[in-house]
């Protein structure tokens, strides 16, 4: 196997290298992304459990001692409990811009991965057919054994290039999508903490105006 990679010529090195790039970035964010599905779907339990029971200060105590996205996107909500829903909204989306690319931490370079590791592989084919017909212009035709050199380093690189850039590509889409579902999951989160802020603000509310009346009345 190294002496096929040696034969490919210099090329095949940062194509490699693009390979183990590629490989960690995947790891990394399955874990990381497997992790922040697991530990969210808990969090948001207790946030809403706390929410429905009129511990709003609990709430954001909770969102503080877990510095993970959902729980900074919810703590934006959860500090302006008391403001207009349209101004909660706005915090809410606000903070969601400033989380979600940590969610698509490194994507793109798995994107230029992919897209980089064919054309590398494409300027190996280049380089190895110039010293193929190199050694045509020096040598003719009669030593076909010095001539495949050259050929078998242009398809080399090619074949390695490609290796590289397919599953590279397919694990990009691949993580995208969970990203985006990650996403849609938090967007339904919000709104549903939304709707809960909104009706323990009508309830205070509620309360404020029914306390009035009976001092009113005394």
């Amino acid at each position: 196997m190294l002496e096929v990679f040696q034969k490919g010529g210099f090329l095949m090195y940062p194509i490699f290298f693009c390979s183990l790039i590629a490989i960690t970035i995947f790891f990394e964010r399955m874990f990381y992304l497997r992790s922040i599905r697991a530990k969210s779907k808990r969090f948001v339990t207790r946030i809403y459990d706390l929410v429905k029971k009129g511990s709003i200060e609990l709430a954001i105590s909770a969102c503080r001692k877990n510095p993970i996205p959902i729980s900074m996107i919810m703590l934006s909500g959860l500090t302006r409990y008391s403001q207009t829903r349209e101004e909660i909204k706005e915090a809410i989306e606000d903070s969601a811009n400033q989380e979600i690319p940590a969610l698509e931490k490194h994507l793109s370079t798995l994107s230029t991965i992919g897209n980089i590791s064919p054309l590398l592989g494409l300027l190996g084919t280049v380089f190895g057919m110039i010293k193929a017909f190199n050694v045509i212009s020096v040598m003719g035709v009669g030593k076909p054994e010095v001539l495949a050199g050259g050929i078998s380093e242009a398809l080399l690189t090619t074949a390695f290039g490609l290796s590289v850039a397919i599953p590279t590509i397919v694990v990009y889409n691949y993580l995208s999508n969970r990203v985006d579902k990650l996403v849609k999951e938090m967007e339904i989160t919000c709104v549903d903490l939304l709707d809960l802020l909104t009706n323990y603000s009508n309830r205070e509310m509620e309360g404020y105006k029914l306390e009035q009346e009976v001092e009113t009345k005394e």
